[in-house]
Parts: structure tokens; sequence; C-alpha cells
């Protein structure tokens, strides 16, 4: 790798993932995964195998069907760990990574561990050489690292080097660091460990003080050459180093960071953002910086006169640059079944006959409602075909009466799945249309959920736009279930979004928590 080249390591699927509520369903994990590819991440860290056997499974399918990045499974420096993450990344061939890790901080040796020094650094060894001897490539973080003794940092950074890691990732798990002093963390150990010359540092940092790309970005600037970050900033607590500001930080100026550069596709970050906020069901705030709707928006009289005069008075990057502004002509209820899917194609999405048939037929479905199909209803349509699991029950009907001196009413009924299917309905009351179809939905499934969490966006412009809804449900055991619907109705569209989340409960479709504690 040469030295002016920054390695992407994206961990979307699996710190991003271990975030609360922002679970998916394999099928979106493999979505994800695919367009990560796309955009042109070095590294895909998909997931936790030991933690469940969906995420297992799940790391295993993009070992065998993502090509061209290095696929990663995150393993604590035990046996059982390594033994399940070199298996689930088997399919990958030459293209895999085992990421081990273990806590070195002294509050992590005493209060979460119990173990001295010389054990930690006992267990670091064994884990990276059976590391070894499932891949070439190897990677070791000694978590938290960020709070541990300098010289001890050292020493257990040393004895991973000596023992096989390929990189070396040092990670501020807690988000604590401040930037200067994080940057002076690997120019500290980078001076004295030997065979740091060897091997690739890598920066993981948290936000938990908003510091998270700053930290990153000190890093690099003390020799670290890769960077490990999800698409969003996702992630534990208060997420993650953000991906795309990372990128463009890097591209916006080469000037000051030495010329260092990406192989990322940075046409494919607002795709790339809007794909991943839909699967995990979590909004990107307006004011998100590249990828937020008002990133390159001005309000300001002064500001859209410079931008009118010459667009780098207020835009430091061009919108197009990042892939805004690249939708194509919308479709019309006119189109066929063959300019759907090669416009699926050109969105890059890879569906199957069936996916395309069931994608076409809502989308004339849509096209009798509204005039114009754009690039974003049929992203949605595809995503909602993608968020789909085996259904114990489907949405068949739906009335609802509503108004300012009326008790709110719906009506549903539902298809329940099984050798016989079975119609069932109901009608519920409660303090709006919503609420009103949600009690009918509870009453009708048997269930009891407790909605925590409901956001409805517009997925495209006009008043007949495709709303899409996504909630977050907890069915009584704490568990965040997230479920997702769209309708130019948005009472359809809440129902069905909670309907989603019944069956993903119902279905045990859901992944279980991952274990705290991971860099």
């Amino acid at each position: 790798m040469k030295n002016d080249r920054l390695i992407i390591f994206d961990t979307t699927l699996r710190d991003g993932e271990q975030c609360p509520g922002a679970s998916m369903s394999l099928r979106e994990k493999i979505e994800v995964a695919r367009q990560l590819a796309r955009l042109g991440v070095d590294v895909i860290e998909a997931g936790f195998p030991i933690t469940s056997e969906g995420d297992f499974a799940a790391v295993r399918q993009i070992a065998r069907e993502v090509k061209g990045p290095i696929i990663a499974g995150l393993a604590r420096c035990l046996p059982k760990d390594i033994e399940a993450a070199g298996e689930a990344i088997k399919p990958a061939g030459k293209r895999r990574r085992i990421h081990v890790f273990l806590a070195t901080s002294k509050i992590h040796r005493e209060f979460k561990l119990g173990k001295a020094k010389e054990e930690i650094l006992r267990l670091a060894v064994q884990g990276v050489r059976q590391a070894r001897s499932y891949v070439d490539d190897v990677e070791f973080s000694p978590e938290d690292a960020s709070r541990t003794e300098p010289d001890f940092l050292v020493q257990i950074v040393t004895a991973a080097i000596s023992s096989g890691a390929t990189t070396i990732n040092m990670p501020d798990t807690v988000g604590y660091a401040a930037p200067q002093e994080y940057g002076a963390m690997f120019r500290h150990v980078m001076e004295n460990a030997p065979g740091a010359r060897d091997v690739v540092f890598s920066a993981h940092c948290h936000d938990d003080l908003g510091l998270a790309v700053a930290n990153s970005l000190a890093a690099v600037q003390n020799g670290a050459r890769q960077i490990e970050c999800t698409i969003n900033g996702i992630g534990e607590r208060a997420g993650n180093a953000s991906l795309e500001e990372i990128v463009m930080v890097l591209k916006t100026r080469r000037d000051f960071y030495g010329g260092l550069r990406t192989g990322i596709r940075t046409q494919e970050l607002v795709k790339t953002s809007r794909l991943v906020s839909r699967m995990c069901g979590f909004l990107v705030p307006r004011n998100k910086a590249v990828v937020g709707e008002n990133a390159f928006s001005h309000g300001a009289g002064i500001h859209q006169d410079g931008i009118l005069k010459r667009r780098e008075t207020y835009e430091i990057m061009d919108p197009q640059e990042v892939g805004w502004g690249l939708t194509e002509l919308p479709l019309t209820k006119h189109s066929g079944r063959a300019a759907v899917a090669a416009r699926l194609r050109h969105l890059g999405f890879k569906m199957t006959d069936a996916d395309v048939n069931a994608i076409f037929a809502r989308f004339k479905e849509i096209g009798d409602k509204k005039k114009f199909v754009y690039d974003e209803d049929l992203v949605a349509l595809v995503e909602g075909r993608i968020t789909e699991l085996p259904h114990m029950f489907s949405l068949d009907y739906l009335s609802v009466t509503s108004g300012n001196q009326m008790v709110p009413t719906a009506t549903v009924r539902l298809k329940k799945a099984g050798k016989k299917a079975e119609v069932l309905q109901d009608a519920g009351i409660g303090d709006g249309p919503v609420d009103a179809a949600l009690k009918a939905i509870d009453r009708l499934t048997k269930t009891r959920g407790k909605l925590m969490d409901y956001s409805l966006r517009a997925v495209s412009q006009g008043k007949d736009a495709l709303g899409e809804v996504s909630v977050k449900v907890d069915f009584g055991d704490g568990e965040l279930v997230p479920g997702k619907g769209a309708s130019t109705d948005i009472i359809e569209a809440s129902a069905s979004a909670y309907l989603n989340a019944v069956n993903r409960f119902l279905c045990n479709g859901r992944q279980k928590p991952q274990k705290k504690g991971q860099p």
C-alpha cells in the first residue's frame, strides 16, 4: 500500500448495526454490503459472527456474494470467537480478515476483565496466533487504547506484531481523546514499537464528544493509514467517525493532508447514505455534513448572490461530486416492465425476476396515483421489497374515519399466512387514525407493541409524493424492532410499517443485540 493511499475500513454492518434500533435483516445487510462495494471501500467489517446465528449467516453470505473489498469478521481474543469468524469469512477466499480485540486500559483490565497485564499479553498473543492459523490478514485492536498507559500500549502492540498481526488498530473506544493527544499516541507507539514500520496502523474513533472525525484525521497526520468509519456516522452511543465526512475532508483539503487519497467513488456517497438510512431506520439530519439535505442549500440573500456569481464563493465542494442532483428523468404509469428493470440496474440493484415482478406491480399501483415515479420512489419500492420478511400477516384492507369533531376509528383486515389462508378483521379507536389502526392490528395479531419512535418523510417532491414511515416498536422485552412502510397514503404507510415490525417480531427475524465493550 502506497504511503499516500488511505485504507477505508467500513464498519457500518458491525459497529453501526450495534446501535440500538439499527439492526438489519440478512437481505438488508447484503444490499448495504453491495452498495459499499460500489462505493469503493477497501474493507467491509461484515459483523461479529459469534454473537448469533443470524450474524454468522450474514457475514458468511456477504463473504460469498460481495466481490471487491476485503471481508472482515470481528472476534474477541477467545478461541470460539476466532473459530466462528474464521469459518464465517472463509467464502471470501484471499479477500478475508479476522479482526481480534482485547481490552487493555487500566479501568477495563480491573473492572471489566479482572485480569493482570501479563494475562492480557498472553491472551493477545494467543488470539493473534490463532487468527493467523485461519488467515494471513489479521488486525489487532487494544480496546480503549486511548486510555491505556503508553508503555503498556507499546508492549502489547509489539507482542501483537511479533505474533503475526498485519494491522494495528488503536481505538478511542469511548470517545475520550482529544485530537492532539490521540495523534501523539500514534506517534509514540509507531516510534517505540519494534516492527511498527511493517504493519498498517488504524484509527477507530467514537463521537461521544463530537471529535471522532477530528481524532481520525489527527491519527492520519501521525502515520495511521487506515480509518475505521461508518456511513452517516452511525454506531454505539453517539456513533462513529463518519465515512463521508472523512473522505470529503481528504479530497477537498488534499493540500493540507499531504495529497492523501482514498479509493472511494464519491458520487455514490449520497446514494449510500440514503440506503443505510432506510435500511436501519435512522433518518439523516438535514444539517448533516456532505449528505444532509441542507448541506448545499443557501437561504441568506448574500450567499445566494455569491453562489449565482461563482459557486465556490460559498460551496467548497461540488454537490454533484458527492451524488446530489443526479436523478434521472422520472418514469410514468405508462412505462413498461423492461424500463423499470433497466432503471433498477442503473440504480445498482441486483434483483431476481420475482423481485422485479413484485416491484413492477407496486410501481403500477403508485403510477396510477401520481403523475411521475421518481428514482427516489423506485428506491423506496426496492427497499420495501428488501425489508419484507416471510409474512405471518399482510394488510388486505384499511379504512379510517377521523376529524376534529369525531372519535378516530380504523377498520383493518389482515390475511394470516398458513396452509389455509385466514382472513381476520377488527376495528379500533384511538387518539388519531394511526393510533386506531395500530390498536386494531395489535388485537388481530395478538401482540402488544409500544411505539417508541415514529418518523415520516416524503420520498420525492410534490403533493402526491410517496410517504415513507419508519417505526421502532418495543413488544415488551426492551428490544426495539424496526419496521418500514411506504404509500401515497400516510395512514396506510403507518399501518404497513407497524405490521412489518410485528412480522419481524413474530418471525424472529431481528438480530440479537451485540455484546457491548467492542472497539
